[in-house]
């Protein structure tokens, strides 16, 4: 009886355990780029809606336009924009995947571009 060790495996299982691997790759690529762009949406809808009342505030209340200088009235705004973006990719990466994995992972035909 030959024995082998537990590393190697036939040529079928290799092919077999590649595809695999890819398919999970391309499904961890279209999920972080959906994260991505959700995030980038979700920024620049938060940068607009910050950047409104920031500079009208400046503009109208006494408090504000002693106070903020246009430094930290880009900090307020930016810091928002990258608030909103982590947030929303992060729940999307999280939302796609726990999706996924309840489908057992989507093949990718399902995926429309």
């Amino acid at each position: 009886m030959e024995r082998r060790n537990v590393g190697e495996s036939s040529p079928l299982e290799k092919c077999s355990l590649s595809a695999s691997l890819e398919q999970k790759l391309a499904l961890a690529k279209r999920c972080s780029h959906e994260g991505v762009m959700a995030g980038a949406k979700a920024a620049a809808l938060a940068t607009i809606a910050t950047a409104i009342p920031t500079m009208a505030s400046v503009r109208m209340l006494p408090w504000a336009r002693a106070n903020l200088n246009p430094t930290a009235q880009a900090l307020i705004i930016s810091t928002v924009g990258g608030m909103a973006y982590f947030i929303v990719a992060d729940k999307t990466v999280l939302a796609t995947a726990r999706r996924n994995s309840f489908n057992g992972g989507a093949s990718l035909s399902d995926h429309k571009h």
